[in-house]
C-alpha cells in the first residue's frame, strides 16, 4: 500500500510543478500559443452584429421616448432647441447629417462643436493613413512571410500581415509611411488649429460672450495681506497695466464653515426626503414601526451613534442647520478679507489687455488671470498658494504612481490569461478539457472578456481624477476636467498600452538575464538578453487584441447612442428603490457630457492604432471604421440628449493638440524600434533608416512651436492691446459702470436658495399624523402681501384653522410634476443639469440691468438695494451709478430677508423699464396687491409674490423659521 501511496505524492507534486513551471513561461511568452483568428472573428461579429441589432433596437424606440433620446429638445428655449426630428424610424439622420457647424455652435455650444472637430480630425486623419498604410505594407509583409520559410505560426493570416521577419530593404516602406503619416497628421491638425481659431474669434464677438461679465472680470489670486481691500485691488490691477478706466473690485470675506453647513444641509434633506419616500411608499399601509437614523457625528445634543427617530430628528436638524446658516451670513461683512478678488473693467478689452500683460507675472507676487465664469469656479481652491498648489500636484502624483503600481498584477492576469485562455488552460487542468470541447465558444469569451474587463476598470477612474485634481487647487471646474483628460491619458498609455504589451518582454528579459548570470557576467548577459527583440516579438503577438478591443468600441458607440444604462437605471430605480421626488426630477434631467473621458478614449484609440500601424496594419481600417460611425453617432447625443455642464468656450483644444503631437512622435519612436529590431545585420543596416527618421519629431516640435506662436494668443485673448475698445457700443459701457462685481462674483454659499425637502402629493395628507412639527401652511400671503399671513382655512368649515389638512415645512411634488421640466429654472436642479441656465434662456453670467434698486445674481435670485437705516454699506457715488467698492448682497448684512427666494416670474423682468434717469422710481416702491393668492409656480420657487422687494423703511423683520427659507409652492 505504501508504494501507490508514494507514486500518488509524486504525481501530484509533479503536476504541481508542472503548472508553476508553465506559469512562469506563461510570463516570458504569454502569447506564444493563441486562437487570434476566432477571437477577431468573434469580435468582428459580435461588434457589428451587437451594433446593428442595438441601432435597429434604437431606431424603433427614440420615437417613443423623448425623455431618455430627446431631453434637449423637451427642455430648451428656441435658440438652443435641436432642429426638429420626426417620428419615423430613420428620421433622425437627416438632421444629424444636414446640420452645419455654425448652427452646432448656436445650439450646442463650443465646447460640442469642437469635441465633432476633433472627432471629424481623427476620422479623416486615419481614412487618409488607412489608404496609405494598406498600400504600402500589406504587399511588404505577405510578400515576405510568404517568400521565406513559413512557420507554422506563418500560416496564421493574422500573422503574415504584423511586421514578424519582414527585414532589409523592404523596411524603407515603413520609414516612407511614418514620413506620409506625420505630414498628414501636421496637415489636419494645421486646418484645424486655424477653423478653432476662427471659432473662438466669433465666440469672443458673440452677443453672449460681449453682454457677459466674466469676458472683462480679472481674478486676482495671492493677495499681499496689506493689500486686501477693494482699493488695494485697483492699485494692483492698476499698476500692473493702466489702461485709463477704473474697474469696480471686489476683495473676497471669508465664509469659513459656511460650505460646510450648507453641504450638510442639502445632505440632510435628501436624507429625510429618502426615509420619507420610504415610509410613505403606500399611503394606505403604513408600516408598523417608525424610521430611525442615527444622530449626526457634529450634533452634540444625543450621544454619538444613539438612534433616533428619523422623521422628527432629520426635520429639527435642517431647521437647525438653517439658523446656523443665516447667523453665519448676517455676519459676513465683519468677517477678515480673502487672499482674492476680482475685478471688473467697462470695457472687454482694457480686462484682456490687462491678463496679456501679467500672462506669466503679476505685480506684488500676486496672479492674474481672466475670470472663469461664476459658475465655474471652484470657490475652495482660490485661497491657496501657488506653494500649496504645487505641494498638493506632488501628492497627487504620488497617488497616481502607486495607483498605477497597484494595477500592473491584474493588468499582467489580463494579459496572459484573459487575453489568450490557451494560457489559462495550461496552469488549470480541469478548464484546457472544457476549452477543448467548446473552443469556438471560448473563442467568443476571449474576443470579449479582456477588452470589456479593461474597459470596466477605466470607467471608475475618471472620478477618482477628478477627486485628486480637486484637492491639487484647480481654480475652475473646466481646468479640472482639462486636468483629468491629461491624468487619464497618461495612465492609459503606460499601463493599457505600455505595460499590457511590452509586459511580457521585459519578463521574458529579465527572466533570460537571470538565467544567464548564473554561467557568465551580468553585463554579458544583459547585453544578450536580446530586450528589443523580445519587445517587437511580444507586440505582434498582442497585436490582434488590440483590434479586437477596437472593434469592441464599435459596440461601445452604439450602447451610448441606445443610452442603454440610464434607460436600464431609470426603470430599475422607479420600480424597486422608492425614489423621492428630487431624484424622479433629477432623473428626467439632461445628462451631462463627460468631455474628459470621451477625449481620453479618442486620444488613446488614436495612439493604439498609430502605433500598432506599423506592426499589424489591419488596426489601421479597423479604427477609421470606429470614428466613421462614432463621428455621427456622437452627434446625434451631443444635439438630442447630452448638454455641456459648464461651457469653457473651447479650451480642451491646445490639450487635445499637445497630446496628438506626442502620440505622433510616439510612434516615429516605435517604428524606429521595428527597424532596429527586425535587422539581423548590424547597425550598418538600421542606421540609415533611423537617420531618415530621426527629423519626424523634431519636425512635429518644430509645428507645435509655429502654431502655438501664430493662434495662442487668438485663441485665449480677445486682444493684446487696446484697439479693440473702440469697436464696443458706448452705451453698453455706461450701462457697465453699474455693475456689481462683489454680487455676481460672490460666493454662492452667501445667496444660493436653501432647498426644500421634497415629499409626493400623494402622502400630504399623511404628514400631520406623522410630524409632531408646525403644520400651519404659513407661506401663502393674503392680498398678494409678503408681509400678511394667515393659517390655512379648512375646506370643510369655513373660517376655521385646517387641521390635518395643512402641510409641515416640505414642498408637497404632484405626480404630473416630478419632471425637470417644470423646475429647469430652480437653482438646484438648474446648476446641476441646466448648462448653467443658458440652455434655458436664462444665462447666469449675463448682464441683465433692471431698476437701480434691484440686481439678479448670478442664480436668479434678486437683490436690492439698501437704504441707510438698514446699514447699507453703499456710498452716494454708488447710488448714482458710479460703483467704486464692493456692494454685497443682503447676506452679507443684518437684513436676512434678503436670502428668501424670488420667483423667476416674478416682477424682475418687469421692472427693467428704468433708464439711467429713472433708476430710483422702483427702488422704494412696495409690492402690489392682488384679489387672489397667486398661484404656486413649481418651476419656479414657489408662489408668486409681488411683494418681496424690500421697502425702505420697514424695519420689522420677520424671523420665523419659514422666513429663511425659500418659497415652497404648496398647493
Amino acid at each position: 500500500m505504501d508504494v501507490p501511496t508514494r507514486t500518488i505524492d509524486l504525481l501530484a507534486r509533479q503536476k504541481t510543478q508542472s503548472s508553476l513551471d508553465a506559469f512562469v513561461s506563461l510570463l516570458s511568452n504569454p502569447f506564444a500559443q493563441s486562437i487570434e483568428k476566432n477571437a477577431f472573428w468573434s469580435a468582428l461579429g459580435t461588434s457589428i452584429g451587437g451594433s446593428a441589432l442595438i441601432a435597429c433596437l434604437f431606431c424603433f424606440a427614440r420615437p417613443y421616448n423623448s425623455v431618455v433620446y430627446a431631453p434637449r429638445s423637451r427642455h430648451a428655449d428656441v435658440k438652443h432647441a435641436p432642429p426638429p426630428v420626426g417620428k419615423g424610424v430613420l428620421d433622425w439622420v437627416s438632421p444629424v447629417i444636414k446640420t452645419k457647424e455654425q448652427e452646432l455652435v448656436e445650439k450646442v455650444g463650443l465646447d460640442a462643436t469642437i469635441f465633432l472637430r476633433f472627432a471629424n480630425m481623427c476620422r479623416n486623419i486615419f481614412t487618409c493613413i488607412t489608404i496609405v498604410g494598406l498600400a504600402i505594407l500589406v504587399p511588404i509583409n505577405l510578400y515576405e512571410h510568404r517568400s521565406s520559410n513559413a512557420s507554422t505560426d506563418a500560416k496564421n493570416f493574422f500573422i503574415q500581415l504584423t511586421s514578424q521577419g519582414v527585414q532589409g530593404r523592404y523596411l524603407w516602406g515603413y520609414v516612407l509611411l511614418a514620413w506620409l503619416a506625420n505630414l498628414c497628421i501636421a496637415f489636419f491638425l494645421w486646418r484645424n488649429y486655424k477653423s478653432v481659431a476662427r471659432l473662438r474669434r466669433a465666440y469672443f464677438d458673440s452677443p453672449d460672450y460681449q453682454k457677459s461679465l466674466h469676458s472683462r472680470t480679472l481674478l486676482v489670486t495671492e493677495i499681499p495681506r496689506g493689500l486686501r481691500t477693494d482699493e488695494g485691488l485697483v492699485r494692483i490691477v492698476t499698476e500692473a497695466k493702466d489702461t485709463g478706466s477704473n474697474p469696480r473690485t471686489a476683495i473676497a470675506r471669508n465664509v469659513k464653515d459656511l460650505p460646510d453647513l450648507i453641504e450638510e444641509h442639502n445632505e440632510t434633506v435628501r436624507n429625510l426626503e429618502q426615509v420619507l419616500a420610504k415610509y410613505l411608499s403606500n399611503p394606505i399601509k403604513l408600516p408598523a414601526k417608525r424610521p430611525t437614523c442615527s444622530v449626526n457625528k457634529s450634533d452634540q445634543t444625543y450621544r454619538k451613534g444613539q438612534k433616533v427617530d428619523a422623521i422628527e430628528y432629520l426635520t429639527a436638524r435642517i431647521r437647525e442647520l438653517e439658523l446656523q446658516i443665516k447667523e453665519v451670513r448676517e455676519s459676513i461683512d465683519k468677517r477678515n478679507a480673502m487672499s482674492y478678488g476680482f475685478a471688473s473693467y467697462e470695457s472687454i478689452a482694457d480686462a484682456h489687455t490687462v491678463a496679456y500683460k501679467t500672462r506669466k507675472k503679476g505685480p506684488q507676487k500676486t496672479s492674474i488671470r481672466l475670470a472663469p465664469r461664476p459658475h465655474d469656479i471652484i470657490w475652495k481652491n482660490l485661497p491657496m498658494t501657488s506653494k500649496q498648489r504645487g505641494w498638493q500636484t506632488f501628492i497627487n502624483n504620488i497617488w497616481v504612481a502607486v495607483l498605477t503600481v497597484v494595477w500592473i498584477a491584474p493588468n499582467a492576469l489580463i494579459a496572459i490569461f484573459l487575453s489568450n485562455l490557451s494560457n489559462l488552460a495550461l496552469v488549470w487542468p480541469a478548464f484546457a478539457t472544457q476549452l477543448a470541447k467548446n473552443p469556438k465558444t471560448w473563442s467568443v469569451v476571449q474576443g470579449v472578456a479582456a477588452p470589456a474587463l479593461t474597459s470596466l476598470f477605466y470607467y471608475f477612474l475618471p472620478a477618482i481624477f477628478r477627486r485628486l485634481s480637486n484637492s491639487a487647487g484647480d481654480l475652475s471646474k473646466t481646468s479640472r476636467e482639462r486636468h483629468v483628460m491629461h491624468k487619464l491619458y497618461t495612465f492609459f498609455v503606460f499601463n493599457n498600452l505600455f505595460l499590457f504589451s511590452l509586459f511580457a518582454a521585459i519578463w521574458g528579459y529579465i527572466a533570460a538575464v537571470i538565467s544567464r548570470s548564473h554561467e557568465e557576467d551580468a553585463w554579458s548577459a544583459i547585453k544578450e538578453g536580446q530586450l528589443l527583440q523580445k519587445g517587437i516579438r511580444a507586440l505582434n503577438s498582442v497585436s490582434t487584441y488590440w483590434i479586437t478591443w477596437l472593434l469592441q468600441r464599435n459596440l461601445g458607440a452604439a450602447v451610448d447612442l441606445s443610452q442603454f444604462v440610464n434607460l436600464a437605471w431609470g426603470s430599475f430605480s422607479r420600480h424597486f428603490l422608492n425614489p423621492t421626488p428630487r431624484e424622479m426630477i433629477e432623473l428626467s434631467a439632461p445628462p451631462k457630457f463627460d468631455y474628459a473621458g470621451y477625449y481620453n478614449y479618442f486620444l488613446f484609440y488614436s495612439t493604439v492604432a498609430l502605433c500598432f500601424a506599423y506592426v499589424q496594419p489591419l488596426v489601421l481600417p479597423v479604427a477609421a471604421f470606429y470614428f466613421w460611425v462614432d463621428s455621427y453617432l456622437k452627434k446625434y447625443l451631443l444635439l438630442y440628449v447630452f448638454i455641456t455642464k459648464t461651457e469653457s468656450g473651447g479650451q480642451f483644444w491646445k490639450v487635445l493638440f499637445n497630446r496628438y503631437i506626442f502620440l505622433t512622435i510616439l510612434s516615429d519612436v516605435l517604428v524606429g524600434l521595428v527597424c532596429v529590431g527586425n535587422t539581423t545585420f548590424g547597425y550598418t543596416e538600421w542606421l540609415p533608416k533611423v537617420c531618415t527618421l530621426a527629423p519626424l519629431p523634431i519636425f512635429m516640435l518644430a509645428f507645435k512651436w509655429w502654431c502655438a506662436h501664430h493662434f495662442d494668443d487668438k485663441l485665449t485673448f480677445y486682444t493684446t492691446g487696446l484697439t479693440a475698445a473702440d469697436t464696443e457700443n458706448p452705451a453698453e459701457l455706461k450701462t457697465r459702470r453699474t455693475d456689481r462685481v462683489g454680487v455676481r462674483f460672490g460666493h454662492p454659499v452667501l445667496y444660493k436658495p436653501l432647498i426644500t425637502p421634497m415629499v409626493s402629493a400623494k402622502a400630504r395628507h399623511l404628514l400631520p399624523s406623522i410630524y409632531s412639527g408646525r403644520t400651519a401652511e404659513v407661506d401663502v400671503p393674503l392680498a398678494g402681501y409678503s408681509d400678511v399671513y394667515m393659517d390655512a382655512m379648512s375646506h370643510e368649515e369655513p373660517g376655521k384653522v385646517a387641521k390635518g389638512e395643512a402641510a409641515a415645512p416640505f414642498e408637497f411634488v404632484s405626480e404630473n410634476q416630478m419632471d425637470f421640466e417644470f423646475y429647469k429654472n430652480r437653482p438646484e436642479f438648474r446648476d446641476e443639469a441646466g448648462g448653467e441656465g443658458e440652455l434655458y434662456g436664462r444665462p447666469q453670467d449675463m448682464v441683465r440691468r433692471g431698476s437701480h434698486g434691484t440686481l439678479m445674481t448670478q442664480d436668479g435670485t434678486v437683490v436690492t438695494d439698501y437704504d441707510s437705516r438698514r446699514g447699507s454699506s453703499e456710498s452716494s457715488a454708488t447710488r448714482n451709478g458710479d460703483e467704486a467698492g464692493t456692494t454685497y448682497p443682503k447676506g452679507y448684512h443684518h437684513a436676512p430677508s434678503a436670502l428668501r427666494d424670488q420667483s423667476p416670474a416674478s416682477s424682475v423682468r418687469s421692472m427693467d423699464i428704468g433708464n439711467a434717469d429713472r433708476s430710483h422710481l422702483l427702488s422704494g416702491a412696495a409690492g402690489m396687491g392682488s384679489s387672489g393668492v397667486p398661484a404656486p409656480t413649481p418651476g419656479g420657487y414657489g408662489p408668486l409674490r409681488l411683494g418681496e422687494i424690500h421697502t425702505p423703511g420697514s424695519e420689522q423683520e420677520d424671523t420665523s423659521y419659514d422666513y429663511f427659507r425659500r418659497g415652497r409652492g404648496l398647493n
